[in-house]
């Protein structure tokens, strides 16, 4: 395989868990609540996904489990900014770092535990294409899932009448309120969802990508989600090219190892970082003007 092949292959990878975590913080910022703890949300999806598939021996259903810790934890969220008008920046971060020490705790009895993960699926046909075949259809089903539902995110929120109502919330709440819907249970609802995308993208990481549990094992991915959804426009299809484009920065490094490359580790691990500062300082405030209007008072109350 030629390193094109492997660091696009490796992007499609190491891109899926971003892709996820920022597919739900598009639902939840359209509905106009923004997630720092999308990174929290991740690690508690990793960790529950890894140990109910440690003591299940079925990673199906650490798949559900992961989507239902990443759920709980941004629930918490909606209730403390939803309901209770908490700072959208600060209960974030808060329950972030509440995970992070959640996590520490729990997820010491299950490192270095052998989990049945989920496996490489190759698509007929499709997997012995030249160049394509190796970058899209040899991987785990979780990424399979990924294709499915990027487009049907785009199409839930942009032709269907709950993402109208999601859509609503996050530009005029008030003419919600006027035709007799809630916009406090749209946004929680969508938060809630959200997070359970951050929870899938967590179990990807930890039981299909990785194949194992390590103390803070997402190591920034859900930060690079959030700001992803702003460079793609709060576009679900946008969502998918930007994710895999941080995945390839990604796999870039453990690619050029392979081969012998002598460039320095932690100098390979900073670029996904690096990439993620640069998008946001060549796009810098231009992108806010497509941000959902509710959105845009977040940003601006917190400047």
């Amino acid at each position: 395989m030629s390193l094109l092949e492997d660091v696009m292959g490796g992007g499609v990878r190491g891109g899926t868990s971003i892709m996820y975590a920022a597919l739900g913080e598009t639902i939840g910022e359209r509905a106009g609540v923004i997630n720092l703890g999308t990174e929290g949300s991740m690690l508690v999806g990793a960790l529950g996904a890894y140990a109910i598939a440690v003591e299940t021996g079925d990673p199906w259903w650490g798949v559900v489990a992961g989507a239902v810790a990443g759920g709980m934890l941004s629930g918490l969220h909606a209730y403390l900014v939803v309901r209770r008008g908490a700072s959208q920046f600060a209960s974030g971060l808060s329950l972030l770092f509440l995970a992070l020490g959640l996590t520490s705790l729990f997820g010491a009895a299950y490192v270095g535990q052998p989990v049945v993960a989920l496996g490489r699926w190759d698509v007929p046909v499709l997997s012995d294409l030249p160049v394509l075949g190796p970058i899209l259809f040899r991987h785990d089903p979780l990424i399979y899932l990924s294709y499915a539902l990027v487009p049907l995110t785009w199409w839930v929120l942009f032709r269907t009448r709950i993402g109208l109502l999601v859509r609503t919330a996050g530009e005029r709440s008030d003419s919600l309120e006027v035709n007799g819907y809630s916009a406090a249970r749209i946004r929680a609802g969508a938060v809630v969802v959200g997070g359970m995308f951050a929870g899938l993208g967590g179990a990807h990481l930890s039981i299909a990508y990785a194949n194992a549990w390590f103390e803070n094992m997402v190591s920034g991915r859900g930060f690079i989600a959030v700001a992803l959804v702003i460079f793609a426009v709060w576009s679900p299809l946008r969502v998918m090219g930007g994710a895999y484009l941080f995945g390839m920065a990604i796999a870039l490094g453990p690619a050029l190892q392979a081969r012998g490359s002598e460039l320095n580790q932690f100098a390979l691990d900073v670029i996904p970082f690096l990439l993620t500062l640069i998008v946001l300082a060549v796009l810098g405030r231009r992108t806010l003007s497509a941000a959902p209007a509710e959105l845009k008072r977040v940003f601006e109350n917190s400047t």
